[in-house]
C-alpha cells in the first residue's frame, strides 16, 4: 500500500508555530508524508510579523509542477496565498493535476482584525480558488468578509451565512468557532444535505498560534488516508481540541505561542 502524502501551498513561519511548518508537522503527527509548495516568506514570531517577502506566482508554479510530478498527493490543503496573480497560479496547477481533495483555508483576516489579502486576492479566491475547493475553512471573521457581511454570532446565523459560502461553488464548509464565545469552541460542517454541529471545551491558553492551519491540514490528512469528509473533519477537529488542551505544556517565545501538534507523543 503506498504512503499516504498530503501537499501545503502555503507561507512560511520563522517561529515554526503556524504556516508550512504547521501543517507539516500536523501531517507528521497523524502519520501523512507532507510535501510542500511555499507562496511567501514571513519574519515571525509568537509576538507578530515583521515582514513578508512573497514567493513569484511562476515559482510557486514550479513548486506544484514538481510535487505532482513525482508524487502520488491525497490532498491538498492551501493556505496564505498573499496575492491574487499566486492565487491565479495555484488556480492553474490545480485544474492541470486535479487533486481529489483540496482543503482551501482562506487566511484573510488576523487575530487583530486586521485584513490579510488585499480586495484583488479576495476576488481571485472566490472566483478562482473556492470552486475548486473540496472544503472551505474559514473562522467567523473570514466568512463575514467572504460574504460581505457582519460576524455571525448565533447558530444560525453560522448556518445561514455557511449556506450562502456554498453557493459559491464549493461542496462543503467548515466555519471555525474559535472566535465566539461560551463554554465550548463550536465549529460547524455545512453541506447542502446538512449543518452539524461539533462542540469542544473552550480551553483557557494564550498559546493558540497555528490552530487554523493546523485544522485544515488534519482535515487534508484524514482525506489523504481515504477517511470521508464528515470522519476527517471530526478527527481533525478531535486532534486540534487535544493540541491547544496540551499547549502550555510549552513555553515558546513571549507572546501567542503554538499548540503541542505532538501532544500524543510527548
Amino acid at each position: 500500500m503506498s504512503t499516504p502524502v498530503a501537499l501545503t501551498i502555503a507561507g512560511s513561519d520563522s517561529s515554526g508555530g503556524a504556516g508550512i511548518q504547521a501543517d507539516l508537522k500536523t501531517f507528521a503527527a497523524l502519520s501523512v508524508y507532507g510535501a510542500s509548495v511555499l507562496t511567501a516568506l514571513t519574519a515571525q514570531n509568537t509576538t507578530g510579523v515583521t515582514g513578508v517577502h512573497l514567493v513569484p506566482p511562476e515559482f510557486v508554479t514550479k513548486q506544484i509542477d514538481a510535487v505532482f510530478d513525482d508524487l502520488l498527493v491525497g490532498a491538498v490543503k492551501i493556505g496564505m496565498v498573499a496575492q491574487a496573480p499566486i492565487a491565479d497560479a495555484i488556480s492553474t496547477s490545480l485544474a492541470r493535476w486535479r487533486p481529489a481533495h483540496v482543503v482551501l483555508d482562506p487566511v484573510m483576516v488576523a487575530t487583530s482584525g486586521a485584513r490579510l489579502l488585499p480586495e484583488d486576492a479576495i476576488a481571485a479566491l472566490r472566483s478562482r480558488l473556492i470552486p475548486q475547493a473540496s472544503l472551505l475553512t474559514p473562522n467567523l471573521p473570514e466568512a463575514a468578509a467572504l460574504l460581505g457581511e457582519a460576524m455571525a454570532t448565533s447558530d444560525e446565523a453560522v448556518a445561514e451565512q455557511g449556506r450562502r459560502l456554498l453557493a459559491l461553488g464549493c461542496p462543503a464548509v467548515l466555519i471555525k468557532g474559535g472566535h465566539g464565545q461560551g463554554a465550548d469552541s463550536t465549529d460547524y460542517l455545512i453541506t447542502a444535505e446538512r449543518s452539524i454541529a461539533l462542540a469542544a471545551p473552550r480551553v483557557a491558553t494564550g498559546n493558540t498560534h497555528g490552530t487554523g492551519c493546523s485544522l485544515s491540514s488534519a482535515v487534508a490528512a484524514g482525506l489523504a488516508k481515504g477517511e470521508t469528509m464528515e470522519v476527517a473533519v471530526r478527527n481533525a477537529k478531535a486532534f486540534i481540541s487535544g493540541a491547544i488542551a496540551a499547549a502550555d505544556r510549552f513555553t515558546v517565545g513571549h507572546g501567542h505561542g503554538p499548540v503541542h501538534h505532538f501532544y500524543r507523543y510527548y
